[in-house]
């Protein structure tokens, strides 16, 4: 019998206080782990690490960065102490050539990878790598990488992405965090309509007004690319936590692979 691949996740991160609180979002996350096995190691590829060049972090014990200013300090001396596992990032860079690939020994976990794993894994028991977002690709390329990266998922090798599909700080409503603007409730469903239709091209070059208010910068957006790029045939796609915050913060999460048992 073929052992099932590992699942893959693009989770909308949101506010780093997630982190802290055990809520509607947390919860969520949470769910779509429910019943099955823990993985090897988590890959990460987070909206928070822009790289010039692919990167993978390479320690035995990676630091808990707090790339962010102005929350409470309680968020500033969180730690997520999980284990890096340096075999697998030369494993990670063989699986990814003949793209160059940096082994990084300093860069740690950031906001974008503990925040939600605090939630997945609150042991902090599973090895942990970050893949960086080569600031030099397009959208096509980072696809095109991240294709590459499905034979760890047969390793057990659970792949993370953490950003936002809507992500636009200067029109957030910070009076009302149940609203959403118009144009981020259609750009939400055209991608969601996409996905659901494995039109993955599509979501490659983003058009039209909707798109340059939802997106605009593009590094929130390329997680979803790399989880995207691991749907293979017949393969189900699964969304949830699907909901906009403060009017311009999607967080609209989605996973691919094997299916979850009942709660009972």
């Amino acid at each position: 019998m073929s052992t099932p691949l590992a699942p893959a996740l693009f989770i909308g991160h949101g506010n780093p206080m997630n982190a802290l609180t055990r809520n509607a979002n947390s919860l969520a996350w949470q769910s779509m782990l429910a019943g099955l096995p823990p993985p090897r190691a988590v890959l990460v590829i987070s909206a928070h690490w822009l790289t010039r060049g692919v990167a993978v972090t390479a320690m035995e014990r990676p630091e808990t960065i707090h790339d962010f200013s102005g929350f409470p300090e309680e968020l500033n001396v969180f730690q997520y102490p999980a284990p890096g596992d340096p075999a697998l990032a030369a494993e990670i860079a063989a699986l990814l050539s003949p793209q160059a690939v940096r082994l990084d020994a300093d860069r740690g976990l950031d906001h974008g990878a503990w925040s939600l794993l605090t939630h997945l894994f609150p042991a902090a028991d599973r090895p942990v790598l970050q893949l960086g977002l080569d600031v030099g690709k397009t959208a096509a390329e980072h696809y095109e990488l991240a294709a590459k990266l499905r034979p760890l998922r047969e390793k057990g090798v659970l792949i993370l992405g953490s950003g936002n599909v809507v992500h636009n700080l200067r029109q957030m409503n910070w009076r009302q965090p149940d609203s959403a603007h118009d144009w981020a409730t259609r750009f939400n469903a055209d991608v969601r309509r996409h996905l659901q239709d494995g039109n993955h091209a599509a979501l490659f070059d983003l058009a039209g007004e909707d798109a340059r208010l939802a997106v605009p910068t593009p590094e929130h957006f390329w997680p979803l690319l790399y989880i995207a790029a691991q749907q293979t045939p017949g393969e189900s796609l699964e969304f949830f936590n699907d909901h906009i915050e403060y009017g311009a913060i999607g967080m609209l999460s989605c996973r691919i692979g094997p299916a979850r048992k009942a709660p009972s």
